[in-house]
């Protein structure tokens, strides 16, 4: 019985739906299908029919399955839920969500398809972890944990499902009973199922809603006697019905329905027994009872009743459905839907938004972005193998690429301007595993990735990383890569790597992106690497091994990781679409189809079908292995049973990438192996279509939304995931629309609508579209002369700048609308400032003003105080920003009604500005808006300060001449502010006057006061409601004085006398009349703030301590910042230091009154308090004194009475006059909080100027804002001035007045020669994000102390050398040095200064001793004196009193326990050695080897530490190189240092060999050489060749002499430089000298120890030389220092300890973490002594606590430490000027005496404490040290500081006594002033030839 039984059953059964007895009436008639079976859903013939769990996949296509039945009459459909796989543990917390997600798939699936499930809550089994825990029903908890089970369903599924069934049956959980247990045990059941219906009705009040419970029919007779009320809204009820029996059906169901209480029944399931297939009565049996109106029943399984009797008309199987289906295949209805569509219909544009919380993003690829390409490790890929083998058009390689290895915050603040909110990045496998295995793991490849992930985290963009986007590590490749199965576990382990590394915060992973090009280009055509061209095997196989790894790694986060970190796992898919050629032809039609099974289907049907490859191409394979006998087409590898199991469903989305299409028709591929040839089918692209740079891509828009259908179709009609647009974009020419990329904005808009339509119209569901590229990269092959990204890169500048195409700024704009609804409006917040208005009158001034106390308090403070760097941060809510102004940045100077303004009259006029500049376009900004809401929202700055251009607003300057279009613009800007969340700051009045108001003569006429407040007035009404802080002026001052008085700039009058007076006059007025304005209409409505900017230097008197330059310096600041500042914050009117001046210099002119005007008390009271908060622009300081400057003419400069100049000491600037002087802000600061009653302050403009050739590394504007940022922060943190915010001057260069496009102050460069005028963020930029990310300078963690201890032996020291100290340069016989003849010589050391006596310690042995034990160090190094032991430097004369000397010092030393630790060399070389060739002499090795002979048989039986030669780099450098030091060679820089070089390790060599082989065994002393280094970090740390300049500083340094010694030979790096330049210069071999197999060997590990001297760090960066030949062009670098570090007495020394723990951290990874001891650290002074060194104090504190993060955190083995010096001693071509001294050395006093600085203490303090003990645990006794008993001290007198006397810098003790002497002088002066006069009368009394022979004595005494 086929389909008509099925109709009639219908027929018969649907009246009764109609009439049926249901609870209210309403109720339709159930007709149950289901549930699912395993077997239905895998197709499976298995007998084993088990119900579907979603353990597994939702079958393919069972949704069009539900929707067949629901056709043919079903309503119902049974889900019996799985209790054990939805809580594995029983706990409804710890859901297994893809369970769930299954479960939820299934019912909403039958929701749409109009079927109603039933939900069984539980049929099956128990969770184990429950059984096991409570037994059996019978246990409360159990019926407890299954109440909770049920919440959890109701809550998960209950919006799906409106019919519930608690229990299938109730002897499902029945065991074994005696029949008085059953009623007890049903009791219980019935009451959990009461509380769960009344929870189901509690959480859904739906009338509509039922919940039944599973009865059998027996059961529902003992139901009938038991006293607990069922709660149920229908019974569920199975029976049986034997067909043998005759019995009445009828009958039956009357007797249930009397035992059920009249409750409504559901037949839920029927079992026949002994029925034939042929017994139609029994159907009709059934049909009768079930329509006896006698009965309430509800519903009945149709399948068991109609599908046991014989339903063959109802499919068995969703293979069965397929089969039945009228449509086709997949492709086949897609095309139906879409191929006959009209253009028209197929290009409508839709204006929609796209689905709350739609992902956009953009993406890259770590081998085309990254660079690094063997940065930290990182191994070699397949792409870089292919490209060094000139595989990439032009030879091109991805070694740099875009640099993002090191320009993390570049990329990321592209991406916060585009305003994506996911940024798709890959993982380079050779960065995290150098060789592909997880052996070779490499942290510092994984901390890069680290790096990029929280950046993005921070800025709010979720990273979603793919692991294998093609870059292979080539050490896999090398066995076999993809074709190789091993590499399965391989990727597994990188996954479950990376997994386990980010995915904390990576929640989003594609394992693969495109694996069909690495498939099909790398392993089959061969043009991508590994360059295979085996599409027979190769090709297949590494598909074959790629979705195992895909599925393998899917499975590690679904087994190990996805409950925790809740991610979900994918893969990235490339496809194109396809279409026939010609659709007519069938053949056409499914040889596209096969088309897509070949490229996408070869992956995807794998993964989101059934495990194994389609059957078409399966198939097909076959079908031409068959046809080609002769030769193999294609060998397809076969899935087990088990692989198909793992590899199906493994995705939680569909990834796809397009970019294209194609068309297609069947061919006869014959036997060729290759997709066209097996598949049978040709590609086709129509001319039509738009092309790109790329051949492969045409512009296909209407492409992307029929493959999306087509993938909904084909591979997530059974499950249900959402689809992420991984990848589409289309590349440009390199150099063709570098930045106006409009066929790229079409071609986005295009495809990005297309996804859209897909949405809205056909129900896809797309979650996420991402944009290829980020940037421009590195295309593979055709490297960069294809272009995807949304960003230019110039890859011929090192910097790699990053520049925003057109295309960028569309993206964003179609990301901020969500879509392509321009309509969509904003809401914005409202932004509320809270201050503390100060409105009282403040008292005048005085004369000089009560803030002198700020140069009382600063101008002495010591260059350390001043400099020293203060780390902390601004409070919540500081207003971080940047500024710009309307005439520099605007442009569109006449554009839509604007009329002209006093700057555009200006700079028409020739030879106004440099170049003729002008700004009628500038930066364009009045048409690219967006461009610089995309650097803002870049920066993340909280406000923008710009300026309203009066001319756009009112073209005429008064209301009457209103421009909408200008008003509009700012509503713009204004409005996309506010939607960033950016406070506006605007600026009403910025220079740029209507020129038709300055025909009125401009601020000269009173009339302005009012025609501004009108201005104003507009202003307020129209913008108010969105902005909240307004400013009336920017810088009157420059208005006034340069606009009218020096008529620098316009209106360019020039009547410095009185104009400027006026101007102010009538600014001040026209300010307050605003203020009053916003104050009297605005303020209670708008709540915002009115002030006014300032502008101020800051003033440094030239002598602070003389008062009147102190006077000097206080009026200067009256007459700039106090001539406004004055009047608006203290009491209306002018400073009385102005008023003074000008009154008194006026009168002197003979003017009748003072030039200055006055204001009426009723103007005073008007101005007095206009300004809620105090703005000021501060830019640099100047250095005053008083003049008395000349009357005529009359002039407002003149009238200051001072004579202005530079603070000579700081940095210069591009701008004459504006030096950085930093410091200078924080005492400005100071100076407004004491002048002006502490007002909150906002530092409005403030920033440096570099020229124009400074486009983008701007390292100066870095340093200038690290310092100067700092010194507001020093006022807010330490002084308590209320800085409430920064303003960086400026957003980007632009028009900058009078210097027109000559320098720039911005944060971003802008090519002004480019139409586009593109932007491009500078290094500043990033510097500036960062701190305003950290709200200021917290303190990072290298500078916090670390307290601890370092070993027990630890070495504790200092140092002298003998040259510097001894003295006796000629004594007992010593010979001459090269430093004796060096030191002779004419301008070769400072001062003429000489080491002949130096600090005579040839003559102080106890006194040296006594300060070694003051400071209680354990060591002393010192060296000898080769010329004093040796005098011609051989051994033919030993000069017995020089090593006698060495005897007594040893000897002293060891009796205060204090070791000697020997220098046998410190530069001071015999002169008769020099003279016969000195270090460049070889035979000087053997003359060294018996100098350490004698030394070591004369002194090595009391000395155990012993160092061969200190610093060779300096001797073979420095002293044979430039020149500066002895011998002083300098004509041979391009050889003779490496000669010496090369001699100086060969001689140290032969003296440990023979220290080695003769003496240690006896005298067990350790031996080895002193390095010297400075360690270099890179200037901008962003760039790669500024990295590689800091390697080849310190590998040209240290690297010269450790790595021969330490490693063998010299580094590769010196050898490779320095032979490439020398063969470029014409020479037949290189410079440097090469070692001799043996000597590499002799020399290798000649160390006990690494003896190492370190004082300071440099900032490399390349330096070319051309073909210079010397050590400098070789080494190719140059450096600097930070701006922020402490300075030193010496030029070349800046304080920069965390570069001390950096290179010893080098030392120990590249050289084997040898034992170090630190042979010389410290620093220098010059200038007055101070014997409070607190500079040296600070220097070793934070020095040698580096030293210890070092021993203590990176276990570098640091053994000793040593303290350079002992005392002030001769600095070598500095000679006494600079001291390193613990001890001061007096050289004015014969004796030399040695005094202690404070530096001792301290010294003394970290030795006794051996480290830093740590405050926490309370006070350490080494914090109080003893006194000295016994032991012979120096002691120190009682000096804190010099002072000044006669103009001399001396002592106080040495000032006394000049004092005394004087006063001496004075007494006698006196006492013969009154003999003379006495003498005098007397002799008037006399003959005046008459003498007194007293008179004449005393006369004579005097």
């Amino acid at each position: 019985m086929k389909y008509p039984l099925w109709v009639l059953s219908l027929h018969l059964l649907c009246p009764y739906s109609y009439q049926n007895h249901g609870l209210d009436g309403q109720e339709e008639f159930m007709l149950l299908a289901g549930p699912l079976t395993d077997n239905f859903a895998s197709n499976s013939d298995n007998e084993a029919n088990n119900t579907f769990d979603c353990t597994q996949p939702l079958p393919k296509r069972s949704r069009d399955y539900f929707g067949y039945l629901q056709s043919r009459g079903v309503t119902h459909f049974k889900v019996p839920l799985s209790w054990t796989h939805l809580l594995p543990t029983g706990l409804s917390s710890q859901p297994q969500l893809s369970v769930v997600t299954c479960y939820q798939t299934l019912l909403r699936q039958l929701v749409e398809v109009g079927l109603q499930p039933l939900v069984v809550l539980h049929g099956s089994t128990v969770p184990e972890a429950l059984r096991s825990k409570y037994g059996d029903w019978e246990s409360p908890k159990l019926l407890e944990a299954f109440k909770q089970y049920a919440e959890f369903a109701f809550l998960e599924f209950g919006e799906l499902a409106q019919f519930w069934i608690t229990l299938s049956r109730l002897d499902d959980p029945k065991v074994e009973r005696q029949p008085a247990d059953v009623a007890r045990w049903l009791k219980n059941i019935l009451q959990v199922n009461g509380e769960i219906y009344q929870l189901y009705h509690r959480l859904f009040p739906g009338k509509n809603r039922r919940v039944s419970l599973g009865l059998s029919a027996e059961d529902v007779l003992i139901l009938s006697r038991v006293k607990v009320p069922a709660m149920v809204d229908f019974l569920s009820v199975q029976t049986e019905y034997d067909c043998s029996s005759q019995s009445n059906l009828a009958e039956e169901l009357r007797s249930l329905q009397r035992s059920s209480g009249q409750i409504p029944i559901l037949i839920y399931k029927m079992n026949f027994n002994g029925c034939l297939f042929d017994q139609f009565w029994a159907l009709g049996n059934i049909l009768q009872a079930l329509i006896n109106n006698d009965f309430n029943f509800l519903g009945v399984d149709m399948m068991d009743m109609f599908g046991k009797l014989n339903m063959a008309d109802s499919p068995n199987s969703i293979v069965d459905y397929i089969g039945m289906g009228t449509s086709g295949n997949s492709y086949q209805a897609v095309w139906d839907k879409f191929g006959s569509q009209i253009p028209s219909d197929r290009d409508l544009f839709l204006e929609e938004e796209f689905p709350t919380g739609f992902q956009w993003a953009t993406s890259s690829e770590s081998f085309k972005v990254e660079g690094g390409w063997s940065e930290d490790g990182k191994g070699e890929t397949i792409w870089d193998r292919f490209g060094h083998a000139d595989q990439v058009i032009n030879n091109q390689i991805a070694d740099l690429a875009c640099d993002s290895y090191h320009k993390v915050d570049y990329d990321v603040y592209l991406l916060r301007g585009l305003l994506v909110n996911a940024y798709q990045f890959s993982i380079s496998w050779a960065r995290i595993f150098p060789s592909g295995h997880q052996g070779s793991q490499s942290d510092k490849g994984a901390l890069y990735y680290d790096k990029l992930i929280n950046a993005l985290i921070d800025s709010g963009i979720e990273p979603v990383a793919t692991l294998h986007h093609w870059d292979l590590p080539q050490e896999l490749q090398d066995y076999g890569g993809w074709t190789n199965a091993s590499i399965i576990e391989a990727f597994k382990d990188y996954a479950d790597f990376c997994f386990s590394r980010f995915g904390d915060r990576v929640k989003t992973w594609n394992t693969f992106s495109s694996p069909w090009v690495v498939s099909h280009a790398g392993y089959g055509t061969g043009e991508h690497p590994p360059g295979i061209k085996d599409y027979v095997v190769s090709s297949y196989q590494a598909t074959h091994n790629m979705l195992k790894s895909h599925a393998e790694a899917w499975h590690v986060y679904n087994d190990k990781h996805r409950k925790k970190q809740e991610g979900k796992v994918g893969i990235a898919l490339i496809s194109d679409w396809a279409e026939p050629m010609d659709p007519s032809r069938p053949e056409n039609i499914a040889a596209t189809d096969r088309y897509l099974q070949f490229m996408l289907g070869w992956f995807a049907h794998p993964i989101f079908v059934d495990g194994d490859y389609p059957a078409s191409l399966k198939t097909q394979i076959k079908q031409k292995r068959n046809d080609c006998p002769l030769s193999e087409p294609a060998r397809l590898p076969v899935f087990s049973a088990e692989e198909r199991q793992r590899i199906r469903g493994t995705a939680d989305f569909f990834g796809l990438n397009h970019y294209t299409s194609r068309l297609i028709n069947s061919s006869d591929g014959g036997c060729m192996p290759g997709p066209q040839g097996v598949g049978d089918f040709q590609t086709h692209v129509d001319p039509s279509w738009s092309s790109t740079a790329s051949d492969w891509i045409h512009s296909v828009p209407w492409g992307l939304r029929r493959l999306l259908n087509y993938i909904s179709t084909e591979y997530l009609n059974v499950t249900k995931v959402p689809v992420y647009i991984t990848g589409n974009g289309m590349p440009t020419e390199y150099n063709v629309d570098t930045f106006n990329d409009t066929s790229r904005i079409e071609y986005m808009r295009s495809y990005i609508n297309e996804a859209l339509k897909a949405i809205h119209f056909d129900g896809i569901d797309v979650q996420r579209f991402t944009v290829q590229s980020l940037m421009d990269g590195f295309e593979g092959p055709q490297g960069y002369s294809e272009r995807f990204g949304l960003h230019h890169v110039n890859f011929e500048d090192a910097d790699r700048p990053r520049t925003p195409k057109q295309s960028a700024y569309f993206y964003s704009q179609i990301i901020r609308h969500n879509g392509f609804n321009l309509k969509n409006g904003h809401d914005f917040r409202r932004l509320d400032f809270h201050l503390t208005r100060h409105q009282q009158a403040l008292s005048p001034s005085d004369v000089p003003s009560k803030a002198k106390v700020v140069w009382e308090k600063f101008s002495r403070q010591s260059n350390f105080q001043r400099k020293l760097y203060h780390y902390g941060t601004f409070s919540q809510g500081f207003q971080w920003g940047v500024s710009s102004s309307a005439y520099q940045i605007e442009g569109g100077w006449n554009a839509e009604g604007k009329g002209v303004s006093v700057w555009d009259t200006f700079t028409q006029k020739p030879g106004s500005i440099p170049g003729n500049a002008n700004g009628n376009v500038a930066c364009d900004s009045y048409n690219r808006l967006e461009e610089d809401l995309y650097m803002l929202r870049a920066l993340k700055v909280k406000s923008y300060r710009f300026s309203v251009s009066w001319a756009r607003i009112f073209p005429n300057g008064q209301r009457t001449s209103l421009n909408q279009r200008g008003v509009d613009y700012y509503k713009r800007l204004i409005d996309g502010l506010l939607a960033h969340n950016i406070t506006p700051m605007v600026t009403l009045f910025h220079w740029d006057l209507p020129q038709a108001l300055q025909k009125l003569n401009g601020w000269e006429n009173v009339n302005m006061i009012d025609i501004f407040n009108d201005f104003c007035d507009f202003c307020f009404a129209t913008f108010g409601d969105r902005v909240k802080f307004w400013m009336t002026f920017n810088q009157p001052h420059t208005i006034a004085w340069s606009g009218y008085g020096l008529g620098a700039i316009p209106p360019n009058i020039k009547k410095p006398g009185d104009a400027p007076y006026r101007i102010a006059h009538n600014l001040l007025k026209a300010h307050a009349k605003a203020y009053h304005t916003y104050d009297e209409k605005y303020r209670k409505s708008q709540g915002g703030l009115v002030s006014i900017v300032l502008n101020a230097d800051w003033i440094e008197p030239k002598d602070v301590n003389i008062a009147r330059e102190v006077v000097a310096a206080d009026r200067a600041l009256q007459f700039q910042l106090g001539w406004f500042a004055h009047p608006i914050f203290k009491n209306g009117d002018y400073p009385d230091a102005m008023k003074w001046q000008v009154g008194n210099k006026s009168e002197l002119q003979g003017l009748s009154e003072s030039r200055l005007p006055s204001f009426a008390e009723e103007e005073k009271a008007y101005i007095r308090g206009t300004a809620d908060v105090f703005c000021v622009n501060h830019y640099t300081t100047k250095v005053v004194r008083h003049v008395t400057a000349r009357l005529s003419p009359p002039s407002y400069d003149y009238d200051q009475d001072l004579d202005e100049g530079e603070e000579g000491d700081s940095p210069t600037s591009a701008i004459s006059k504006q030096r950085a002087v930093a410091w200078g802000l924080r005492r400005l600061l100071n100076w407004i909080k004491e002048e002006y009653g502490d007002p909150e302050i906002y530092i409005t403009e403030n920033g440096v100027a570099t020229d124009k050739k400074t486009t983008l590394d701007d390292f100066g504007r870095v340093f200038y804002y690290k310092t100067y940022i700092d010194e507001a922060l020093k006022a807010y943190d330490l002084d308590g001035v209320k800085v409430r915010g920064y303003i960086g001057s400026s957003l980007m260069d632009s028009f900058e007045w009078l210097n027109g496009y000559t320098v720039g102050f911005g944060l971003h460069h802008v090519d002004f020669t480019n139409p586009n005028r593109p932007r491009t963020s500078k290094y500043s930029a990033h510097y500036y994000y960062q701190v305003i990310k950290d709200n200021g300078f917290p303190i990072p963690d290298v500078e916090k102390p670390l307290y601890g201890n370092f070993s027990k032996d630890f070495i504790w020291s200092t140092a002298t050398a003998s040259y510097q100290i001894e003295g006796g340069w000629r004594a007992d016989g010593k010979g001459l040095s090269i430093w004796d003849k060096f030191a002779h010589t004419p301008l070769r050391v400072l001062n003429d200064d000489t080491g002949d006596v130096a600090c005579d310690s040839y003559n102080k042995v106890e006194e040296d001793v006594a300060m070694l034990k003051q400071l209680k160090v354990t060591h002393y190094r010192f060296s000898i004196s080769w010329s004093r032991v040796l005098p011609d430097g051989t051994i033919k004369h030993i000069n017995k009193a020089g090593l006698n000397y060495y005897h007594r010092l040893v000897d002293t030393l060891l009796a205060a326990n204090i070791q000697p630790h020997i220098t046998l060399y410190h530069w001071d070389l015999p002169q008769a050695l020099q003279d016969v060739g000195g270090w460049e002499n070889d035979t000087i090795i053997f003359r060294f080897r018996d100098y350490a002979d004698l030394i070591f048989r004369h002194l090595g039986e009391k000395v155990k530490f012993w160092i061969t030669i200190n610093e060779p780099y300096n001797i073979a450098n420095v002293g044979h190189g430039y020149g500066a030091a002895a011998p002083g060679i300098s004509f041979r820089p391009g050889t003779l240092p490496y000669i010496v070089g090369h001699n100086l390790i060969k001689a140290h060599a032969e003296a440990w060999h023979l220290y080695n082989d003769k003496y240690r065994a006896t005298q067990k002393g350790i031996i080895s050489i002193t390095i010297n280094s400075d360690w270099s970090e890179p200037r901008n740390p962003y760039k790669q060749e500024d990295i590689d300049a800091a390697r080849r500083v310190v590998q040209f340094y240290i690297g010269w002499f450790a790595h021969p010694i330490f490693n063998g030979d010299y580094n590769n790096m010196m050898k490779a430089i320095i032979r490439e330049r020398s063969l470029a210069a014409g020479l037949s071999k290189s410079r440097l000298p090469e070692f001799t197999p043996e000597e590499i060997k002799r020399i290798k590990g000649t160390y006990d120890y690494f003896g190492f001297n370190h004082y300071t760090t440099v900032l490399a960066f390349p330096v070319n030389y051309g073909g210079l030949q010397h050590y400098d062009a070789d080494r190719g670098a140059g450096t600097i220092a930070d701006r922020s570090w402490l300075d030193s007495g010496s030029s070349w020394l800046k304080v920069s300890p965390f570069g001390f723990r950096r290179i010893l951290n080098f030392i120990k990874e590249e050289y084997g973490n040898p034992p170090i001891i630190i042979t010389e650290n410290g620093m220098s002074e010059r200038g007055p002594v101070d014997l409070n060194d607190e500079y040296r104090t600070h220097y070793f504190e934070k020095y040698i606590n580096q030293a210890l993060k070092a021993y203590l955190l990176d276990d570098v083995d640091i053994r000793g430490y040593t303290a350079w010096s002992l005392m002030d001693n001769l600095e070598w071509a500095t000679g006494f000027s600079e001291r390193f001294g613990l001890f001061y050395v007096n050289r004015s006093d014969p004796k030399l005496t040695r005094v202690a600085k404070n530096s001792v203490v301290s010294y003394s303090t970290i030795i006794t404490c051996n480290g830093f003990p740590d405050p926490a645990i309370g006070p350490n006794e080494c914090l109080n040290p003893e006194p000295e008993g016994t032991s012979e001290t120096i002691t120190s007198p009682n000096i804190n500081n010099t002072v000044t006397f006669l103009g001399m810098a001396l002592f106080p003790s040495h000032a006394e006594t000049g004092l005394y002497t004087i006063f001496a002088l004075l007494i006698v002066a006196i006492l013969g002033g009154l003999s003379v006069s006495y003498c005098y009368l007397k002799a008037r009394n006399k003959s005046k030839r008459t003498f007194s022979k007293e008179t004449l004595q005393m006369k004579h005494q005097f």
